[in-house]
């Protein structure tokens, strides 16, 4: 049913929650796993250069590596957690709005699922905020399991 499932990830608790979803879903279906953690351009390109910009877009984080160090973690966590389950991860770093690559990736790599978590928020909050799960919910025909971060025995 699934061969390939995604997991996009930035490292937070709400994240991580989906990530035990994911590797459950891959061993049982014996599916690979895409760990995605996307560079919201937008929100590091305050005082870059544009050169800086297009260097990161290439995947060149150059001096910030507080940055590369973060979603090499991100990613890591996914990876981590699905090797003491013998399941095979690929993992990757891209640049853009995160709902835009997410969706994006999905496609072009043949993602059967996707599973995000969600912050939970409702109404005002998430009228200001956004969410990159709804948007992605709206971006792309690939089913998305969401999984709320308040999930019972999820850290808040």
């Amino acid at each position: 049913m699934y061969e390939n499932i995604l997991i996009p990830t930035d490292g937070s608790d709400t994240a991580n929650v989906a990530v035990d979803h994911a590797v459950d879903l891959a061993e049982k279906y014996g599916a690979k796993l895409h760990a995605l953690y996307v560079v919201d351009i937008d929100a590091v390109n305050f005082g870059l250069g544009t050169e800086q910009v297009d260097r990161i877009k290439q995947g060149n984080f150059g001096e910030m590596t507080e940055l590369e160090e973060k979603a090499n973690e991100a990613t890591g966590i996914v990876a981590a957690a699905a090797a003491d389950h013998g399941i095979e991860v690929h993992e990757e770093v891209r640049v853009g709005a995160p709902h835009e690559v997410i969706a994006g990736y999905a496609d072009a790599k043949d993602i059967d699922l996707v599973v995000m978590g969600s912050h939970g928020r409702s109404g005002v909050r998430r009228a200001l905020l956004g969410s990159v799960t709804e948007r992605v919910l709206r971006s792309t025909h690939v089913p998305v399991l969401v999984v709320d971060e308040h999930e019972e025995g999820a850290e808040a």
